[in-house]
Parts: C-alpha cells; sequence; structure tokens
C-alpha cells in the first residue's frame, strides 16, 4: 500500500525544508499549490545532465498536422521506486500507439542520474517545461493532450514527487489545473495513478476533459511495491484494457472490473477508480479512437496481482 511510503516522504520533505522555511511557516498545502519541489546535495553536472536530457527529448517532438486531432502524450514517474518509472515507461508506449502519438510523446522519470544521455528528470519543474513545449507544438483548439502521471498520493496535498533523500516536492490538483489552463489546454486526457487521485477530479473536470483516477478522493490504491512492475491500475488500465481495440469507457469498465476482483482476493478496500467524461469531449475522442489500431497488444511485465 502506497500510504505508508507517502507518509515517510512528507516526513522528508519537512525536514528539507529546513530551519528558513521553518522560521516563516512552511505551509505542506500552500506549497502543494504553488508547485513547490526542492532538490539537494545534487551537482553541478546533474544539473546540466539533465537539461541535456529534457532539451534533447523536447526536440523530437513533431508539429501538429492541420486539420487532424493530434494527440500528445506526457507520460511521468514523479516517485524514484522503480515501479513507477517501469509504469510511465510502457504507459507512453501503450498510448502513444493508441493515439498514433508517435514522435509526439514524452516520458519523464524519476531517479535520473549524471548522464546527460537517457529520461529526463520525472520532476514537477521538468512536468511544467514539458507540458509547455507540447503547448508550443501542438494546435491548443484541435489537438489533444494526454496526460499520464504515476506516483504516491495525498488527500491534501495531490501528487507527490520524491528521489530518494535528494528530491521532493508536490503537485496539488489546483496546481496542476493551472498549468494546464493558463496554457489554454482543453482537451485532455488526464490518467493518474495514486492514492487518492480522486481529488483531482473537481479540479480538471471541464467540458474538453477526461479524467481517469486509481482511486477515489478517499481511497488508497495498491501495487506500488519498488519490485513490481505494475500498480494494480496501471496493470488493469494500460497494460491489460488499452492494449485492446475497445472505447475508453469500456476498457474502464474492464480495468474497474480486474482491479475489484484483486483487491477483494486480498481482502482490501477498494480503491474506487474515477472516471469522469466532459460533455464535449466525446468530439475529441471519438476522432482519436476511429483511428486506434484494431489489434490487440501483448502485456508486459509481471501481473500486479501476482506480487506483493
Amino acid at each position: 500500500m502506497r500510504w505508508k511510503t507517502l507518509s515517510a516522504a512528507l516526513l522528508v520533505a519537512t525536514a528539507m525544508a529546513g530551519p528558513s522555511t521553518s522560521q516563516v511557516g512552511f505551509n505542506n498545502r500552500e506549497a502543494a499549490e504553488n508547485g513547490w519541489s526542492m532538490e539537494q546535495n545534487r551537482s553541478a553536472g546533474w544539473h546540466y545532465a539533465q537539461h541535456r536530457r529534457l532539451s534533447s527529448a523536447l526536440g523530437t517532438l513533431q508539429p501538429q498536422r492541420q486539420g487532424i486531432i493530434d494527440a500528445y502524450i506526457v507520460s511521468i514517474g514523479l516517485d524514484s521506486d522503480p515501479v513507477f518509472g517501469r509504469e510511465a515507461g510502457e504507459a507512453q508506449k501503450v498510448l502513444a500507439r493508441r493515439y498514433g502519438a508517435t514522435g509526439r510523446s514524452i516520458f519523464l522519470a524519476a531517479g535520473a542520474g549524471n548522464e546527460t544521455v537517457g529520461t529526463p528528470q520525472g520532476s514537477p519543474p521538468n512536468l511544467a517545461t514539458a507540458l509547455a513545449a507540447v503547448a508550443a507544438k501542438m494546435n491548443v483548439k484541435e489537438d489533444v493532450l494526454v496526460l499520464f502521471a504515476t506516483t504516491h498520493g495525498d488527500p491534501r496535498l495531490g501528487l507527490v514527487y520524491r528521489d530518494g533523500n535528494n528530491a521532493v516536492g508536490m503537485i496539488a490538483p489546483k496546481r496542476l489545473a493551472k498549468l494546464l489552463d493558463d496554457l489554454g489546454i482543453e482537451r485532455r486526457l488526464i490518467i493518474l495513478s495514486a492514492c487518492f487521485s480522486g481529488v483531482f477530479v473537481p479540479a480538471l473536470n471541464g467540458d474538453q476533459s477526461v479524467v481517469i483516477t486509481a482511486a477515489s478522493s478517499q481511497r488508497t490504491s495498491f501495487g506500488c511495491n519498488p519490485g513490481n512492475d505494475w500498480t494494480f491500475f496501471g496493470d488493469a488500465l494500460i497494460n491489460t484494457a488499452l492494449r485492446k481495440p475497445q472505447s475508453l469507457e469500456q476498457a474502464n469498465d474492464e480495468a474497474r472490473s480486474l482491479i475489484l476482483l484483486w483487491e477483494a482476493g486480498r481482502g482490501l478496500v477498494p480503491s474506487d477508480p474515477q472516471i469522469f467524461v466532459g460533455d464535449k469531449a466525446r468530439v475529441w475522442l471519438d476522432a482519436l479512437e476511429a483511428r486506434m489500431p484494431k489489434t490487440e497488444t501483448p502485456k508486459v511485465g509481471r501481473a500486479a496481482n501476482e506480487t506483493t
């Protein structure tokens, strides 16, 4: 279960805030709503390497095609526990294939090293930069952002960023909504794999939005042991249901059924995944899904319900 690990991460956040911030009263919720993050013990070389990695990844993004509803994928693992990087990496592939976004997708994952080549760091600032780069490439009135994020979650703070003892941060629903709104991205499919991720639905539920979350605002989700290849939600929705030529709603129903079955088999309190589909979202969603591949791809990795 994700909550125990998250509690430790939040203690690290408070500690990393340090004396200077504690003197003025560090407020976790306010920090999350401002998209707060902190790096420590990072070398100048590490920062330069991340600049090189992100610049390289963003440089490969292709421009949109006029008159065609293009999808742009941003997939991010915000915690350095390997399960999140694995999940986000495969989600990028599955979503790019399903929505024809080859050349229009980017993958970020926490835990990046000092090499100048490789996956860019999955951090709140890099997420903001990636979203801005995508907005600059797309026609925000025509094209669609598909954002997949996987990490630990908090019912008050939203998504948590953590890279061992070197980095910590938070992205509240208000912060994510403001990033997207300021960029003018109205057509968006947001998929959040985190405990309590249902807290994002009220902030993101515009009439052009689709939001799918791993849990309700009051429930934890499961399967985030660092050695796993998938969380329960990621395995059910990304690795199973979205590989098939079926509608998003059908895929969501299949994923919910699988998750409920796995949770019941372990005696867990149901995570209660959520879905919201805006009144005007069908215009772009139907167009994207009409072009999805007609064949299913095989699942990868170990099944989440077979691991701890």
